[in-house]
């Protein structure tokens, strides 16, 4: 049996410079996020919601924060549909645009004292606007560089705009805490916090000078001229490709969704829940929070790509699966650890954690990719890791605060992650195998006949070609 023929590879430096494209990008727009979430971890609550309750307004924030989610859905559906039908690239300008706007416009908005109620309304907005381009920054930039070839070590390329995330987070919480670190709480709540949400404006020209210089996916271009052709031979309106992903990929949709619960609840628990929970709970300043995630993020950031490389050699199901259960074995210790109120203890904490995280995330790119065919992968890779997002990441801080609140006491999130681990082990039981697919297949992917790629283990062969 042969394997399905692969795209032809990029020269060594031609990949580079995409990826460098996908990586910086998602640097910055993840910045931009997660910029929000610690702000509204550490200030919004007195600047927006003054007159609440310290607990409460710190509620309120993050719904604010949770609103941002709610558009990424809306923002997987629109930039998916064009970018199946326009290409990557133009898409992932516009998100960068649109993120970097929305960014730049908080940092100047005024708050609650100067405005009244108009400030968190304004805030919300510009939370949508980010949450909206997100929801399409993800699918693109992930597509771009898993489709410029390289298939034996696609797991690997895909995995580094993965690492945008702890880049954007790395920078967004060393931002913060130099702030914090050389202002007064006078100083940061007056207008220090406004400094790193301007800063913004200078890193989209970057990124966007950087993805301006990058071509068109191989893959989108040459399935973009088979579609040409059959236009021209057989006259007929193509579908939408969001139609064609809930026709043909729903139970892929649907492993995506499952398969993100874990690793979306558990980094935003994390990362930005614990600001929370060792500042109002366990006793512990805002500055050891802060570092503690800034010194985890780095690590982070230097091992997905391992994970990554790993999955391209025994599998995308066994490295994920080995991060869905990590994440569930470590949580209990994570709190235990925190509760400490030791900077060192806390360091280990949050790193642990985010190590097992990563094995989710890095091969999360190739794997969501190689669901789905080319005319609809960016509807449904987008449609799939964002629709999760509303029930996983965007509660997560909000029900965590929540149960904290009610409960005082740690256990209830303990057992809230533990139940979103057991969601993602049932998808990835219920997922097959992908590593060995070709991205150049333009129609969607039959079920394997080979038991062993219905197994957690890796697989030992290619699949066969896909028609």
């Amino acid at each position: 049996m042969s394997s399905a023929p692969q795209a032809p590879s990029q020269a060594p430096s031609s990949l580079k410079k995409i990826v460098a494209a996908g990586l910086i990008g998602t640097t910055i727009e993840w910045y931009d996020f997660f910029l929000y979430g610690a702000a509204a971890a550490l200030v919004f609550n007195k600047l927006f919601f003054p007159d609440s309750d310290p607990l409460v307004g710190t509620l309120l924030s993050f719904l604010t924060y949770a609103v941002g989610f709610a558009a990424r859905p809306l923002g997987a559906l629109v930039f998916g549909h064009y970018g199946d039908r326009l290409g990557r690239k133009k898409l992932l300008v516009y998100s960068l645009l649109m993120m970097g706007g929305a960014t730049f416009l908080i940092g100047l908005l005024p708050t609650h004292s100067t405005i009244g109620s108009a400030a968190p309304l304004l805030l919300t907005v510009l939370r949508l606007v980010q949450g909206f381009a997100l929801g399409g920054e993800w699918g693109g930039a992930v597509l771009l560089v898993a489709e410029h070839g390289d298939a034996g070590r696609r797991g690997f390329w895909a995995s580094w705009p993965q690492t945008g995330a702890p880049a954007g987070q790395l920078l967004a919480t060393g931002v913060l805490a130099t702030l914090t670190a050389t202002l007064s709480d006078a100083a940061f709540d007056s207008w220090g916090w406004r400094v790193p949400f301007l800063l913004s404006g200078v890193l989209v020209l970057v990124g966007l000078w950087i993805r301006l210089s990058v071509d068109e996916s191989p893959v989108f271009k040459a399935a973009l001229a088979a579609a040409e052709r059959r236009k021209t031979q057989q006259p007929h309106r193509e579908k939408p490709p969001v139609l064609a992903v809930l026709r043909d990929h729903w139970r892929d949709v649907l492993i995506a969704m499952g398969t993100r619960m874990a690793e979306n609840i558990s980094y935003y628990v994390v990362t930005a829940f614990i600001l929370v929970y060792a500042t109002e709970h366990a006793d512990t300043s805002k500055q050891a929070a802060l570092n503690s995630v800034l010194i985890a993020s780095a690590v982070h950031f230097v091992t997905i790509p391992l994970w990554g490389a790993l999955s391209d050699r025994i599998g995308r199901r066994p490295v994920y699966l080995i991060g869905a259960l990590g994440t569930g074995t470590w949580i209990y210790p994570f709190f235990a650890l925190v509760d400490q109120q030791s900077f060192g203890a806390m360091v280990t904490a949050v790193t642990v954690a985010l190590l097992f995280h990563g094995a989710m995330y890095a091969p999360q790119a190739a794997f969501f990719s190689e669901l789905f065919a080319t005319r609809m992968r960016y509807s449904g890779a987008s449609i799939g890791a964002q629709f999760s997002s509303v029930a996983a990441g965007a509660p997560a801080p909000l029900i965590a605060t929540a149960l904290l609140a009610e409960y005082d006491s740690a256990t209830p999130v303990v057992l809230y992650v533990m139940a979103a681990v057991l969601l993602t082990v049932a998808a990835l039981g219920c997922a097959e195998e992908t590593r060995h697919r070709d991205l150049t297949d333009t129609e969607p992917h039959e079920a394997d006949p080979t038991p062993a790629e219905n197994t957690l283990t890796p697989s030992t062969g290619a699949t066969p070609p896909r028609s």
